[in-house]
């Protein structure tokens, strides 16, 4: 749908302190994985399950969010959706009362199933609020404003709850199991009050976004010319460039999760002190901000969307390798650049899968968050991996190749495949 730029600006720029929110919850993660893994005493595996039960949770509640977007819209959605990330964020105050890592899963999943309403409704808004061939473009814009969260979230969190980290580890080596208890209780009573204060934005934000001018936006009917005639789809899998771009999408989310969430543990492993390697995730974060920079003066005018996704993906193969064959500071920093890999892959492949779907949009949409679970399950397995003796935190990048690999599959080939033959 193309709309005057007068009217796309301020859905525009409602979509962007949207995209602000996303990135700066979700970034979160990084930090409350090594936080946690202290306050609840884990092993790296069972850290790892903070990015699980977010990012899972988009794999469950997205087709559920695609319903739930038809029967209120999307601006109605979009308020229900940051309703619902504020009770999650409530939740971590009894989690942190009784310590308890259960309670703490929960809430990132309530967190992650209001995420899925939020991103189910806008993704397909950015790419269709202007012209199909520029949407990369603004999904870039978008996500800068998310990596702009996304690089100040772990500092701050990591200020409030791990500003003594080095000295709190080494403490806790040498207290008695008395002791040990009631310093662990005061660490985890440090996440209530950004929790707290986070639960009140988002009220507050619903609100405000129930009764702001954002329009809604009409489906398209959807027909595609072949040969002279007019050919309706029945199912939503006869779109070989979507189905193909769920999976570049799960794959990708993995790759980028991995870079964000394991680049702190990762840093210690490769003996950095924790005061310093609480930081990392900002500066992938960081690395992906410039990435969107680039996409912005350079996607359509220099650069296409599938040539842009191309890029990034030989950049992720390259780095991954590069992170493997180094060590210390500067193995953590090709990690970090992964970032600058990852930057144009999400807003190069949306606009290619959602691309002809016309009535099938939503449920495409929806589709694509499901794949978001690749946040999931991709780091999870590198948790198991990096446990293995025999493979360590190192190697167990490796993962990372074959992941590029089909991105770059997607890129040159599998977003061109109109039909299944």
């Amino acid at each position: 749908m193309n709309q005057p730029a007068k009217k796309s600006l301020v859905p525009i720029l409602i979509l962007g302190a949207f995209f602000f929110i996303f990135g700066f919850v979700t970034w979160l993660n990084g930090t409350l994985i090594q936080y946690l893994k202290i306050a609840c005493e884990l092993n790296d595996f069972q850290a790892l399950l903070v990015a699980f039960a977010f990012y899972i949770s988009y794999f469950v509640m997205a087709l559920p969010a695609s319903w739930v977007l038809k029967q209120t819209g999307f601006k109605n959605g979009m308020s229900l959706g940051l309703f619902i990330m504020a009770t999650g964020a409530l939740l971590f105050i009894p989690a942190a009362e009784d310590r308890n890592y259960n309670l703490f899963l929960t809430g990132l999943f309530i967190i992650g199933t209001g995420l899925s309403i939020l991103q189910t409704a806008s993704n397909p808004y950015v790419t269709i609020v202007g012209p199909i061939e520029s949407a990369a473009k603004r999904i870039s814009i978008m996500g800068i404003c998310n990596k702009v969260a996304g690089v100040f979230a772990p500092i701050i969190l990591g200020a409030i709850v791990l500003s003594d980290a080095d000295t709190l580890v080494a403490e806790l080596s040498t207290m008695d199991e008395w002791s040990k208890n009631i310093r662990l209780n005061d660490l985890a009573s440090r996440v209530v009050m950004p929790y707290s204060i986070m639960a009140a934005v988002l009220t507050v934000l619903g609100i405000l976004v129930r009764y702001s001018p954002l329009p809604e936006i009409e489906e398209e009917n959807e027909a595609v010319v072949e040969s002279g005639a007019i050919i309706q789809h029945e199912s939503i899998l006869q779109f070989p460039n979507l189905v193909f771009g769920v999976i570049a999408l799960f794959l990708y989310v993995g790759v980028e999760v991995l870079a964000g969430d394991t680049i702190g543990p990762y840093g210690q492993s490769q003996n950095i002190p924790l005061s310093e390697a609480k930081n990392f995730t900002a500066y992938t974060l960081t690395a992906m901000l410039l990435g969107y920079i680039i996409g912005i003066f350079t996607i359509p005018k220099i650069i296409s969307q599938a040539k842009a996704l191309t890029f990034s993906a030989i950049t992720g193969i390259v780095f991954s390798i590069a992170a493997i064959f180094t060590t210390g500071y500067v193995s953590v920093l090709f990690i970090a650049l992964l970032g600058l890999a990852n930057a144009l892959v999400w807003p190069a492949i949306w606009p290619l899968a959602i691309g002809g779907l016309g009535k099938f949009t939503k449920t495409g949409s929806a589709l694509l968050i499901m794949a978001i679970a690749g946040g999931a399950m991709l780091p999870l397995l590198y948790g198991k991996l990096s446990e293995l003796n025999f493979i360590g935190k190192h190697q167990a990048y490796w993962i990372l190749v074959p992941c590029y690999c089909f991105i770059l599959f997607y890129s040159i080939r599998g977003h061109k495949i109109t039909k299944w033959k």
